[in-house]
């Protein structure tokens, strides 16, 4: 294939993969800039790598090594540990133990080494023990051999019985021995070679204790050989495999066999030389090449090294001025990795990739290392344009020495971490261009990473800016956990074990994918397993609700202007109430701001989303519910605008704190708010996050609100453990606490109790035992932890063993004494009990702070006027049914027994002052009253009719006519409206299905359709079409069936009737519905005239 034509299809593929997550990216609502974006692929981008990497050149961090890889022998390359993990499978292997004979033993003892990998032996340099382990040293009682194995794996490999241990010891006592070579091939090495070394890697989970030790076949082996300089650095490497995995002289006993093949050999070598103690198999799980599909195998690899280990103090003292969240990431895993760096292995046996731009002798002795285009330029007096491999490869540089051929460039590319490492400088093309521009924003605010990037990213980056400025290149860095399939396991697309991104985001929104995973335990370092209801429930109790909140105050604004004729600006200067809810909202708001800017500037997104997914649901099931009468306009004109204003106040300011959570959902809310204030940017997403007005802050509403709401919350679970209905009015409800100041907050907002409760009557009280109330105390954890310390547990302990007066004593002197150390009242948590007190009357509750009292027997008159309430909540069901929304003027008419009739005329006033339409028996219904809906219900084992009428201010047309309704598909029209009206008789024409037809689709710009009506079911021709006067045709997208709304039989739009010389007809005034016609009523009469009289 050739590098270039194979590099020419990895840029196709970096191409469409870039434009995929442009889409993806912008879809989410990742706000980048594409127009000026970076790829490493980009030559002035490769250059900068090349300038740093001569940098570190310079300071002589630089050399050649060897690095343990994982190897395919079928593709002759080595792998990165992330390809080496994708292909595992179980295979079956020798496991065998060789006896290594120790040097001088008087005994003649042995080492025990165990190994599934026979064909590294012909490479052992060392054995490693576990210092610490026990060892024995035994007999084998059959052979009369002594041999020297871990202790407690004597029995996996000797009969129970046919071995005496003469003596145990930690493995630290063999390490130095020197034993016999498995084979001679390297016995050249015996001087620093064939000794025991100590590791803590080693275990005695399997195999003797005793690790064999080929320092080219493994990290472990090569990193304990390295240490203890079995090995150096700069050594040829003992490793006798040509690129096909075979092996080379002097390994002449197997010469030319492929390594695999060669175990079995190996093995019948070490027998027939008495070295082979115990043979079995193994059933493991093993990687393999997931090209070839060939086993892999661990083998040294001449690499490129940057050197790390001399400056381990600066990378962690470079750490340790950055900010981290979580922090213990950095302390621990971060911190652990740093102490244990080693040097890095930065080139890789590629194609695709930046080069090392450093140009090598045949033998060596000459390097030059290229820092910049230009330099290579003026060594070789050609013009560069690109730096991959296709177009510099075949570059030579003359020698500097006399009569020495040209040097040419190592093969090698930059392994892809080490260009990650060095983008916050190469992204600006630093140091040859944008240098005010890096200085500016070095080091950055912040990056943010998965945590398993603490060994990649996050590490390179500290190492190659503390190599070049001593410093690290971010002050704050954010760690994520990963997101993994739902049953735990990683997202695979072999497994299919997740959904498709893109079809969650369709589905759901981008906002709710944003905010089930910023409000998951991905944000707190830890792992996440997906689950696409977790995305449904976002859109279910935090979109929605905030979108209805949105809505409903648009909807109350269009009301106010219409009932007083004034236009409506909301002004934050002009924020005043003296309601309690709206100061109340207010000050939560500000509040929240305040600590959504503290918790941001900290980066604990983990504690951001839940208080602003909490404060949608008070705002939503607390203020916008308990003031719905007031945004109606029932407390009057100023009370009605001082709601609006505190509602648009409070949604302006979410929406800005929202706005980096959930970006689209905001920007759409924000646009249409900004039409009625004076914040005229042209996104919210321009807009800073707003500053808390201190001002609006009543720390002591917010305090009181809170206790309110708990009450409400206890009597509400009292409710539904009781099984009442809220419908159904309750005597009375008794609130018990210690505190003074609770019980006058409770009452300051006893009429909200009352009514969110629907409890006739309240007391308050203090005095605990009357009602059998008992203290206990409990610590604050959290404060009393941090101070005490060791004493915790002391202080704890006595706590939870006061006694009820013994806590009313400190109650009043605001501390208890313990020991030596004085607890403040503060620092403990008061609970109360009610446990003594026992009646039918009152049901208990308590959250161990308050306790309330419900009485849960209703008298008569209660029970009536819980059923006036069932029939209200029968009667909203209807409206909604219907379609019909709270301006809508309707009559409603009823017809039900005895008992329950009784209640319908007894409590006829409250139910129409609720209902806001007038409640009548059904026989006064007259012909004027026009049928919407009526429905027949079952209540409390008895029958209720009721009728949802329109008087006859609606004008019906004299001609037969048809509502038409788009059901499944948008308008094109008139800002989407889907309802119109269709005359099926003008003149002396008459509608057929064609004209119907035609006649929807240029009302609402609609093609490719079908109309159904309820009664006949989809219209296919002619016949029916004059007996659908009055009723309702639904136009679906063609192929489709959908659900059909409720129709009422009220035209959607206006009408004009006229009757001129015994000639009737209808005009047409509005079209769609809420659009007004332009038109001359008179001219329309008088063509409909001349048309009738022809």
């Amino acid at each position: 294939m050739g590098i270039d034509v194979y590099n020419a299809e990895c840029r196709k593929i970096v191409q469409r993969y870039s434009k995929e997550w442009e889409v993806i990216m912008t879809r989410i609502g990742r706000w980048i800039d594409f127009k000026n974006d970076y790829k490493t692929l980009y030559p002035w981008f490769m250059e900068s790598v090349w300038w740093i990497f001569k940098q570190l050149y310079l300071k002589g961090f630089v050399y050649q090594g060897n690095k343990v890889m994982p190897y395919s022998t079928a593709c002759n390359t080595p792998l990165s540990n992330f390809e080496s993990g994708q292909n595992y499978k179980d295979v079956i292997d020798p496991a065998i133990t060789v006896s290594l004979p120790i040097i001088g033993d008087k005994d003649g003892a042995a080492l025990l080494v165990w190994t599934t990998t026979p064909w590294t032996l012909p490479s052992n340099l060392a054995a490693c023990v576990h210092p610490e382990l026990i060892y024995a040293r035994f007999e084998h009682i059959s052979t009369k051999k002594i041999y020297i194995m871990l202790e407690s794996r004597i029995a996996t490999i000797f009969q129970t019985g046919d071995y005496n241990v003469f003596k145990t010891f930690p493995g630290k006592t063999l390490k130095g021995l020197r034993y016999e070579p498995i084979f001679d091939f390297f016995k050249h090495l015996e001087n620093k070679a064939f000794v025991v070394l100590t590791d803590d890697y080693v275990t005695e989970e399997s195999g003797t204790g005793i690790v064999h030790q080929s320092p080219y076949f493994g990290e472990d082996d090569y990193r304990v050989c390295l240490a203890a300089g079995v090995i150096t650095k700069d050594q040829d490497p003992v490793c006798p495999l040509d690129a096909n995995g075979c092996f080379l002289p002097p390994v002449t006993d197997f010469e030319g066999q492929y390594v695999k093949d060669a175990d079995k050999n190996i093995i019948n070598n070490l027998k027939a030389r008495g070295r082979l103690i115990h043979q079995s198999q193994i059933k493991h799980s093993y990687p393999f090449c997931w090209r070839s599909d060939t086993p892999l195998i661990y083998r040294a690899i001449p690499s490129w090294f940057i050197r790390v280990e001399h400056m381990k103090d600066q990378l962690l003292q470079s750490a340790k001025d950055t900010y981290w969240v979580p922090d213990f990431i950095k302390e621990k895993r971060f911190g652990n990795w740093l102490r244990e760096a080693r040097d890095w292995a930065i080139s890789r046996n590629r194609y695709w990739g930046t080069p090392i731009p450093i140009w090598m002798s045949s033998k060596g002795d000459e390097i030059i290392c290229i820092g910049s285009i230009a330099e290579l330029e003026e060594l070789t007096g050609l013009k560069i344009t690109d730096l991959h491999r296709e177009n510099i490869d075949k570059i030579e540089i003359p020698s500097r020495i006399p009569g020495n051929p040209p040097l040419k460039r190592i093969p090698e590319v930059f392994d892809c971490w080490f260009e990650s490492g060095v983008m916050p400088y190469a992204q600006h093309h630093y140091p040859f261009e944008n240098l005010k521009e890096f200085e500016d924003r070095f080091p950055a605010d912040f990056i943010a990473e998965g945590i398993d990037q603490t060994r990649g990213w996050f590490y390179t980056l500290i190492v190659v800016s503390t190599a070049l400025f001593g410093k690290a290149p971010f002050k704050n860095l954010i760690a994520n956990g990963l997101v993994l399939a739902s049953d735990g396991q990683k997202m695979s697309k072999r497994k299919s074990n997740y959904p498709d991104p893109l079809e969650i985001v369709n589905k759901y929104g981008a906002d709710a994918l944003r905010l089930y995973l910023i409000n998951s335990p991905v944000v707190r370092a830890e792992n996440l397993r997906f689950k696409e209801e977790g995305v449904r429930d976002i859109v279910k109790d935090v979109l929605l609700p905030w979108f209805n909140a949105y809505r409903f105050l648009i909807q109350n604004i269009e009301g106010y202007v219409q009932d007083n004729g004034k236009t409506f600006i909301y002004d934050e200067q002009y924020i005043v109430s003296s309601n309690i809810m709206d100061r109340w909202i207010l000050s939560f708001t500000q509040s929240l701001l305040a600590y959504v800017r503290r918790e941001m500037d900290l980066y604990h997104l983990y504690n951001v989303i839940p208080r602003l997914t909490k404060y949608i649901d008070y705002l939503t099931n607390w203020y916008v519910r308990m003031n719905r009468k007031r945004f109606k306009g029932e407390g009057g004109f100023e009370d009605c605008l001082a709601a609006l204003s505190t509602l648009f106040n409070v949604l302006l300011n979410i929406i800005k704190m929202m706005a980096p959570f959930a970006p689209f959902l905001s920007e759409n809310m924000y646009q249409n708010l900004k039409l009625l204030c004076y914040d005229k940017a042209g996104s919210v997403h321009f807009t800073m996050l707003p500053e808390p007005n201190n001002k609006l802050i009543d720390v002591n509403i917010e305090r009181a609100v809170m206790r309110m709401q708990n009450v409400i919350e206890l009597g509400r679970v009292v409710r539904d453990r009781k099984t009442i209905p809220i419908k159904y009015p309750l005597p009375e409800i008794i609130v018990i606490h210690h505190d003074v100041q609770y019980i006058k907050d409770i009452i300051s907002l006893q009429d909200y109790i009352l009514s969110e409760l629907n409890v006739k009557n309240i007391i308050t009280t203090t005095d605990t035992c009357k009602f059998g109330i008992t203290f206990k105390a409990e610590p604050d954890h959290r404060l009393l932890g941090n101070r005490l310390k060791q004493d915790f547990k002391m202080v704890m302990q006595h706590l939870k063993s006061l006694s009820d007066a013994e806590i009313s004593k400190a109650m009043n002197t605001g501390f208890v004494t313990i020991g030596k150390h004085r607890i403040e009242l503060e620092e403990i948590r008061l609970i109360l009990k009610c446990e003594n007190f026992n009646t039918d009357q009152y049901e208990v509750n308590s959250d161990n702070d308050v306790v309330i009292l419900l009485d849960v027997t209703p008298d008569s008159s209660m029970k009536d006027e819980g059923m006036a309430r069932e029939i209200i909540n029968r009667i909203q069901k209807l409206r909604k049914k219907a379609h019909l929304v709270p301006t809508d003027e309707v009559r409603v008419f009823y017809r039900c027994s005895e008992d329950l009739d009784r209640v319908a005329r007894d409590y006829k006033e409250f139910i129409e002052s609720t209902i806001k339409a007038p409640f009548r028996d059904v026989k006064t219904k007259t012909s004027q009253d026009h049928l919407i809906i009526e429905d027949l219900q079952t209540l409390k084992d008895a029958e209720i009719y009721i009728a949802l009428t329109k008087t006859s201010n609606v004008q019906f047309p004299l001609v037969r006519w048809v509502n038409v309704m788009l059901v499944g598909t948008k308008s094109k029209y008139c800002k989407a409206a889907n309802k119109g009206v269709v005359l099926l008789e003008t003149a002396d024409t008459k509608m057929n299905l064609e004209k119907l037809k035609a006649a929807v689709s240029q009302l609402f710009g609609v093609e490719n359709i079908a109309l159904w009506n309820k009664k006949y079911g989809e219209l296919k021709d002619d016949e029916v079409i004059h007996e659908l006067s009055g009723t309702t045709v639904f136009v679906v997208p063609f192929g489709k069936k959908e659900e059909l709304p409720e129709e009422n039989g009220i035209p959607f739009c206006k009408t004009a009737n006229f009757e001129i010389n015994g000639i009737s007809g209808t005009v047409v005034l509005e079209n769609p519905q809420g659009n007004a016609l332009r038109l001359d009523a008179n001219k329309v009469i008088n063509k409909w005239m001349e048309a009738t009289q022809r």
